[in-house]
């Protein structure tokens, strides 16, 4: 297919040689045109621009709305209850029935959609984050506190206890009515029965947050109630640091 460049060469000849008394049928035998061409070129020196095609659709797009729906409700909720590219796919899924879109085709567009939707709310750009490295099976991170819950259709405050493998990313959640020690305490023994084992290396307490060290009875001078000295001592783990707990343990169990 001849470039606009091209186009514009041909056109300045047709008209010259139009100019020097050649007739157009003559032009058309002799650079192999057709009347069309030659017609355009002595009715404009500048070829008309290309008509651009008209963009395919993507099976995505029926469903590009109740995605930004989702990714909007993420401006007021908390950051651990906003809507991951898995959990904005498998609601299109179950809840919207869409069939024949990719996992990948998903996550490109919240990847992209998500900051337009922060800056078109002022929100501007959402933090970026550091990638880290671990080993699999040493190390985990957790988290305690509170979640907001639709129940029986009305908004009630629960605590979720979290433990995530900072390696593979796999998570074990257990939500509870209570935001006291027993459910912390039983969160980790949760964890790790379903994990199969300890992290080998140790667990994170992302700085021992106010509601962690309140469950703990943790006071600045680092003293522990006897309940959570006893369950780290089950664990065979050692004193907090100052800035994190660390619960060594077993190597996680395969499978």
């Amino acid at each position: 297919m001849a470039s606009q460049a091209d186009k514009v060469a041909l056109y300045a000849l047709i008209r010259r040689e139009s100019r020097a008394g050649l007739s157009s049928r003559e032009i058309e035998r002799k650079h192999r045109v057709s009347r069309r061409t030659v017609a355009k070129a002595l009715a404009s020196a500048w070829p008309e621009a290309r008509k651009e095609m008209a963009s395919r659709g993507s099976r995505l797009d029926p469903f590009k709305g109740a995605i930004d729906e989702m990714l909007g409700a993420d401006l007021d909720a908390p950051r651990k209850q906003r809507h991951t590219a898995t959990r904005v796919f498998s609601r299109l899924v179950g809840e919207f029935g869409a069939e024949g879109i990719s996992y990948q085709t998903v996550k490109k567009y919240v990847a992209g959609r998500r900051p337009e939707i922060w800056a078109e709310a002022g929100r501007g750009p959402e933090k970026a984050f550091v990638p880290q490295s671990h080993q699999p099976g040493a190390e985990a991170e957790v988290d305690f506190g509170e979640i907001a819950v639709r129940l029986a259709g009305q908004l009630i405050t629960c605590y979720l206890f979290s433990l995530r493998l900072s390696y593979s990313g796999r998570a074990v959640h257990r939500a509870s009515v209570s935001g006291g020690q027993e459910a912390f305490l039983e969160g980790h023994a949760h964890a790790f029965s379903v994990l199969g084992g300890v992290p080998f290396g140790k667990i994170r307490y992302d700085n021992l947050k106010a509601a962690v060290a309140t469950v703990l009875g943790l006071s600045r001078s680092r003293t522990e109630v006897p309940r959570w000295t006893a369950f780290r001592s089950h664990y065979k783990s050692v004193p907090a640091s100052s800035r994190e707990c660390l619960v060594p343990g077993l190597p996680l169990a395969a499978g």
